[in-house]
């Protein structure tokens, strides 16, 4: 295993904060990736991590490997209760619900989740949605990941919850009938994951500071880019997010997805500002463990799996890099973890591959290979379904070639499981198996060329250390240190 491979965490919501003109126009655009602020680092070596919507688009805005003893596909389906007899009623500007309008539906988690990053304004989008589950239909897609609160801090929908609509975050709403949507993936037969950001909610950070990480100074924190955080320890926080997240599971969404569930990810010259109120000297490692395990057992008596978005480096990285995200001290209180391990977003030299993003099946088969190892020393370890890249981030342009490898890498490694980041939920059918398969051998990218998928194994794992055709020198990678010089810049997410 190495140790001090750094990888990006989702690129995403971000990508989805700038809202289209119209509904109708919603998901149309890829937005550009915002700079990348420095992470934190181990040994003075730093993390990096693309936000969904951020930099290809996903923290806010895109897996399962399946440990000893977990059946093949993961968790399996357990008995919801019946819903609340109850209709919801939202009164006030953002509208009510007609009485007769349904506010519970049923969907059976399939075998294996295949899915897709559904953005709220895409999830809103009459034309864009009806696109979206053809292209299910047609392939082997079955599950969608929906915004429901994204990294803008705005509810997606007409939430009940008192606290959104007391702080304003139903000021945008994106997802103008939930009953609608949830009536087309019933009817589609497609899986509902519903993702909600946690520690980047600049509505509630602003009209509750004190639910935000404080300044040593006075006043909220904020990191080098004018990012205030909440934090993690704070039990308020915790509640509104749960909160939201019971809502939704009565709606009938069957899995609820934390994203960013961590600490901010800044140089030490700014966390050294950085006060945590209810610490007590607590690692960051236990807020993040004790936020999970205290989610899961609320919203256990209706039968929802809880999972959880994290980064890639988690899978290999052996301690905590600063964000309290430790693969052994979460893993075994969530139903699935989500490693968001884009190629692109890993730093040179890791895994000895000078130019990552140009081995996207080397890069997602060792990292899923140590989540798989690990997980298997760890009794009641959740299952693994990895966050994977379908967005361009630097050469090579992602085109269905390097898609498909990082798919066919998860196979290879056990898992029957992933979902495709993209922050403008536009996706590279020919990636994708065909609903009656394929008719032609797929084309994949492994060892930086292209080949048949079958010939995989030939080119898999012939070079150790790559040599660096630009600068014509070895990469370090044996610590997996950044290239210093390396400026690249990318959104973050996670």
């Amino acid at each position: 295993m190495i140790a001090a491979v750094l990888t990006a965490c989702n690129a995403g919501d971000e990508a989805s904060r700038q809202g289209p003109a119209s509904a109708d126009e919603a998901g149309g655009a890829n937005p550009a990736p915002d700079a990348s602020s420095s992470l934190p680092a181990v040994d003075q070596t730093a993390v990096q991590e693309n936000t969904a919507g951020e930099a290809a688009g996903q923290e806010d805005t895109v897996g399962t490997t399946t440990p000893e003893g977990t059946p093949a596909g993961g968790m399996p389906s357990r008995q919801r209760p019946a819903p609340d007899p109850d209709p919801l009623t939202v009164a006030g500007t953002d509208g009510a619900l007609s009485p007769d309008e349904r506010t519970f539906f049923f969907f059976e988690r399939p075998e294996h989740v295949r899915g897709l990053y559904v953005n709220s304004w895409s999830a809103g989008s009459r034309r864009r949605m009806a696109a979206l589950t053809d292209l299910a239909r047609r392939t082997e897609v079955n599950s969608f990941v929906i915004d429901i609160k994204d990294a803008t801090g705005y509810v997606s929908h007409r939430t009940a919850v008192p606290l959104a609509r007391e702080i304003g975050a139903t000021g945008e709403i994106r997802i103008p009938s939930m009953t609608w949507l949830l009536t087309q993936l019933e009817e589609a037969g497609i899986y509902p994951i519903a993702r909600i950001v946690i520690v980047k909610d600049p509505i509630l950070a602003a009209a509750h500071p004190e639910l935000a990480v404080q300044d040593t100074a006075g006043g909220t924190w904020a990191d080098n880019n004018g990012t205030v955080w909440l934090n993690p320890f704070n039990r308020e926080v915790w509640d509104y997010h749960v909160d939201l997240a019971r809502e939704v599971a009565e709606m009938g969404f069957p899995e609820i997805q934390w994203d960013y569930v961590r600490f901010p990810d800044a140089p030490a010259s700014a966390l050294g500002r950085a006060h945590f109120p209810g610490r007590e000297g607590r690692p960051r490692t236990e807020a993040i463990r004790e936020f999970l395990a205290y989610s899961r057992a609320e919203l256990s008596d209706l039968g929802v799996d809880v999972t959880a978005d994290v980064f890639g480096v988690t899978t290999s990285a052996t301690r905590d890099v600063g964000i309290g995200q430790v693969w052994e001290s979460f893993i075994d209180v969530i139903d699935v973890a989500l490693p968001m391990v884009y190629p692109s977003h890993y730093w040179r030299g890791s895994f000895g591959y000078q130019k990552p993003n140009s081995y996207p099946y080397e890069i997602v088969r060792r990292a899923l290979e140590d989540a798989v190892e690990r997980s298997a020393e760890m009794e009641g370890a959740g299952a693994t379904r990895p966050w994977l890249q379908d967005f361009t981030l630097g050469a090579p342009r992602y085109e269905a070639p390097e898609v498909r490898a990082q798919i066919q890498a998860t196979y290879d490694v056990g898992i029957q499981e992933w979902i495709l980041w993209n922050p403008g939920s536009r996706y590279t059918e020919a990636a994708l198996e065909p609903a009656e398969g394929f008719t032609e051998e797929p084309m994949v990218r492994i060892a930086n060329e292209i080949i048949p998928v079958s010939r995989r194994f030939e080119l898999f794992d012939t070079v150790t250390v790559v040599v660096d055709e630009d600068e014509g020198e070895a990469a370090d990678s044996a610590q997996g240190v950044p290239d210093s010089t390396d400026t690249t810049s990318v959104r973050r997410r996670g």
